[in-house]
């Protein structure tokens, strides 16, 4: 069943097809015949110029022969020859013209006949072309030749060259030439150079003029005199061009005929495109239905990414937020909304947002360090670049509890490349610094262990080391008894031996005081390197960090019969450390010295501690990646070295070194090591080994001046 709306509508659109594809046409048609019509008045065009071009230049070449007929040398005119006729071999010798004519007749190959005649037009010498036989059956030509006084007398009377009209001339061997005489007056009497029409078509034309085309001297009536270059070929369409030549006593027409091809469907560019335009217009109606269900499909194809885009800016942990160009909220995304504590409408909606005098704040700004963030936000508005490892700030949830971020930002670019704000990424801390605390706590233990098990390997050097001071007591002790209980009995004695009593009790008395400070020293040193502190850092004299972990280490030289070397330079700075983590980095290296001494081998074991003052780049100048940044700094530095004599390192320890519970002992831990590099590194210095020459191994680690 057809509805009758409906089939109208439809023959509307077919009727409107119709009349656009007949304009369309009409147009095409138009545009193709004004095309064709152009390309013919622009091949006319250049047809005509080009033959403008050559009547000037047919000019210019016989005006400068004129000149140089003019400028020819030639020999006194003999009366006598000119009276009585002479003798027409004599006449035609070369001997009577100067060398310069007949240069000039090979260089110009028009000119196909030079004469010298007296007043009375009597031939006196003729000059003959080198490129063509003789024309005339003559020698020479009289005075009743009609051409050339036709010249002659024209020019006499206008007392300058004048041409004589062309005249056809037979050939002996057939054929025939047209000739053109110039006449041109000397002293005393003429020069008549005669031309060949055709040779002057060919030589003072040129052949560009003759390529594709012929070229033709004709008379006024339309007879053509000399004709050069190619003729009609079939397909194609005559252009003419003529020029008026006009020579004085002479006028020719100089007739160009050019063969084009007939103009095809498409003659040039523009017809072409103009078609391809039309058709193309007609190909984007048909198209623009396909065109709108693929602009709904991408429409709604865009929604879905859109959507998949929310669903994973959602999902993220990391905070997103974006400003514009003065400092307001355009975009926050849930995650940041869950950081802060405010909701989207409220950060948006917030002081963050609204234009105010000066920058605005955000609610999520801490109050004391609101001067300061805002001072950095107008440093990033004027354009200043965040540097691309991020930073750390400070921000306040919607409780007041603060927590630190790490904060990236980078330019945010439209589709023109054009900045429209900045475009944010953070990063919540607060797990990060946590886990950090516990793995610092962990460290701390783990040091605290390795005291412990210092301690616990030295406790029978401690109880051998007691073991003396304890018993040189209790001798003076008893020595002292005996003393007084001597005294007393002898009662009244002699003075003086009560003098010396005295005396050497007092001395043993001061002995047990010595003994007993000497094993209360090596108790307390104990103790405070066991007793965990809280890690404060101070100034601390580098004498006072060596004689803390010296009674620590005389023990253990004592018993593997070490000798202890200290150098101190005078005078040095207090250095800025820890100094229970100083004191331990010390002990272990000086213990380690002291293992790697401890075999059978080695006599002379010598163990040196010492103390310098760094160099400015700090630790003396080894440590490059440390080196450069404290360089920068310009701090100064102090450098602590423990030097062996023993074994040395070999290369496959080397390598594996500082890893923990890496050890070289039976009964080692592999953690003194490990625990040296991590301490002195979290006080900004570098520790190093390297070779000690003779033999063994030097440990130097620097410490900041304070």
């Amino acid at each position: 069943m057809s509805v009758p709306g409906f089939e109208r509508n439809a023959w509307q659109r077919w009727f409107l097809w119709l009349l656009l594809a007949m304009l369309v046409l009409a147009l095409l048609g138009t545009v193709v015949w004004l095309a064709g019509r152009h390309e013919v008045e622009q091949a006319q065009a250049v047809l005509d110029r080009d033959t403008t071009d050559a009547v000037a230049d047919l000019r210019v070449s016989l005006q400068r022969n004129i000149q140089s007929l003019r400028a020819l040398r030639l020999p006194a005119q003999n009366e006598g020859q000119a009276g009585n006729g002479g003798d027409a071999q004599t006449l035609q010798g070369d001997a009577a013209w100067p060398p310069e004519a007949a240069a000039l007749m090979r260089e110009h190959r028009e000119m196909v006949r030079l004469e010298r005649r007296d007043a009375g037009l009597v031939p006196l010498a003729v000059l003959e072309t080198p490129y063509r036989t003789r024309i005339f059956d003559k020698v020479t030509r009289g005075s009743e030749q009609n051409d050339v006084a036709l010249a002659c007398t024209a020019a006499h009377k206008l007392a300058a060259p004048a041409y004589s009209p062309s005249h056809y001339v037979p050939m002996l061997e057939g054929g025939g030439i047209e000739l053109l005489e110039l006449c041109v007056p000397i002293d005393g009497g003429y020069l008549v150079a005669t031309y060949g029409l055709r040779d002057m078509l060919t030589e003072l034309l040129g052949p560009t003029l003759a390529r594709g085309q012929e070229v033709a001297f004709a008379e006024p009536d339309g007879t053509r005199l000399a004709i050069i270059g190619v003729r009609r070929r079939a397909g194609t369409r005559i252009f003419t061009s003529q020029q008026l030549v006009d020579l004085p006593g002479f006028t020719l027409i100089l007739r160009v005929d050019g063969w084009r091809a007939a103009p095809d469907l498409f003659p040039n560019l523009l017809t072409a495109l103009v078609t391809a335009i039309s058709i193309a217009l007609v190909s984007v109606l048909v198209l623009l239905a396909r065109d709108t269900r693929r602009r709904l499909k991408a429409e709604f194809e865009l929604a879905e990414t859109l959507a998949f885009r929310k669903a994973m800016e959602d999902s993220v942990i990391t905070g997103l937020r974006a400003r514009d160009l003065r400092g307001r909220l355009t975009y926050v995304n849930p995650a940041f909304c869950e950081m802060v504590g405010f909701s989207a409408e409220e950060l948006m909606a917030g002081p963050g947002h609204r234009d105010a005098p000066g920058m605005p704040e955000a609610p999520y700004w801490p109050t004391e360090l609101a001067h300061e963030y805002q001072q950095r936000q107008a440093h990033r508005l004027a354009g200043g670049m965040p540097p691309r490892e991020g930073f750390e700030s400070i921000f306040m949830r919607k409780d007041g509890s603060r927590f630190p971020v790490l904060i990236f930002e980078a330019p945010l670019l439209n589709a023109q490349r054009v900045q429209t704000g900045w475009m944010s990424a953070f990063i919540d801390l607060s797990e990060q610094r946590r886990i950090e605390e516990l793995s610092r706590a962990s460290q701390e233990r783990l040091q605290a262990s390795a005291r412990l098990a210092t301690v616990g390997e030295m406790a029978s050097l401690l109880s051998h080391e007691l073991t003396q001071p304890l018993a040189a007591i209790a001798s003076y002790a008893s020595g002292s008894l005996n003393l007084l209980e001597g005294g007393a009995d002898q009662g009244s004695a002699d003075k003086g031996v009560a003098i010396e009593i005295h005396s050497e009790i007092a001395m043993a008395v001061r002995r047990i005081a010595e003994q007993a400070d000497r094993a209360g020293q090596v108790i307390r040193s104990v103790h405070d390197f066991v007793r965990r502190r809280d890690r404060t850092r101070e100034p601390v004299a580098p004498r006072a960090l060596i004689d803390a972990v010296l009674p620590l280490v005389q023990l253990q030289a004592r018993k593997v019969g070490v000798r202890i070397d200290i150098a101190l330079q005078d005078p040095l700075p207090a250095v800025l450390c820890d100094r229970t983590l100083v004191e331990q980095v010390l002990l272990n290296l000086a213990r380690n010295g002291m293992q790697a001494m401890d075999l059978p081998e080695f006599v002379d074991r010598v163990l040196t501690l010492r103390v310098i003052l760094g160099g400015g780049s700090g630790g003396g100048g080894y440590g490059s990646n440390h080196g450069g940044a404290r360089a920068a700094e310009g701090r100064r530095w102090v450098e602590f070295s423990v030097a062996d004599v023993g074994i040395g390192i070999s290369r496959d320890v080397e390598e594996r070194l500082f890893t923990p519970f890496f050890t070289t002992r039976p009964d080692g831990m592999g953690l003194g090591l490990s625990l040296c590099r991590t301490v002195v590194e979290q006080h900004g210095g570098v520790l190093v080994y390297a070779p000690h020459r003779p033999r063994g191994t030097v440990f130097r680690f620097t410490l900041p001046a304070a």
